[in-house]
């Protein structure tokens, strides 16, 4: 997933950016709610981890605006303000989840995986594809001969894949998922990593039709 991490406090933000990244996501960290306004005008993101207390204001009016706008992209607060009260204004904002400071890196890896779930429709944290078993909490994949090993861009362009099985996904849709803001576009990435997981999934699990996109077959 891409994630967008909008969090001002420097020791913290490395820590969550870092789990992030080690979960195989892919992540954007801003500091303030004006880059965070302009990087979801300007970028499709499939969650949020969002703190309350921001130099330029407070996240419950980003997410506020957020909803107003129509957004239906997952939001989960991570705020050190833990009444009950803070929690159900969090929630009644629109937020789909609430993480009080301080909290555990691999609970909160828990909760964005199950959020995600919910999203795509799908809460069961194991799928089957073909003949392999896929289970997204743990980030895994086993075949018929064992262990499939996917690189954490191997995992990010196959998980864009099965969340969009049901159509054809284009390039710079995949190249989105890809890559953060600083990193730099190669023109054959995806090409690359898709003639991977086609030798380590089966040559024909992956479709391509020209000048449209990927699509994956379940």
């Amino acid at each position: 997933m891409r994630i967008l991490l909008v969090e001002d406090d420097e020791g913290l933000g490395t820590a969550v950016r870092d789990q992030i990244v080690a979960d195989r996501h892919l992540a954007d960290w801003v500091r303030d709610l004006a880059d965070a306004r302009a990087c979801t005008e300007t970028t499709d993101y499939d969650l949020i981890l969002l703190d309350l207390m921001l130099p330029d204001g407070r996240g419950l009016d980003f997410l506020r605006d957020l909803r107003g706008r129509g957004a239906a992209t997952p939001v989960i607060v991570l705020t050190a303000m833990d009444r009950i009260s803070d929690r159900i204004e969090g929630l009644n904002a629109g937020a789909d989840d609430y993480l009080v400071k301080p909290f555990d890196l691999w609970e909160l890896s828990a909760r964005i995986g199950a959020v995600a779930r919910r999203y795509i429709g799908n809460p069961n944290p194991v799928i089957h594809f073909g003949p392999f078993r896929v289970d997204l909490a743990m980030r895994q994949i086993t075949g018929p001969d064992g262990p499939v090993d996917l690189s954490r861009h191997e995992w990010i362009v196959f998980e864009t894949l099965m969340r969009n099985a049901d159509r054809l996904v284009s390039r710079p849709e995949i190249e989105n998922q890809i890559y953060s803001f600083d990193e730099g576009v190669e023109s054959n990435t995806v090409e690359v990593y898709v003639s991977r997981l086609r030798r380590k999934l089966g040559r024909d699990r992956i479709q391509n039709q020209r000048g449209l996109g990927y699509r994956i077959l379940k």
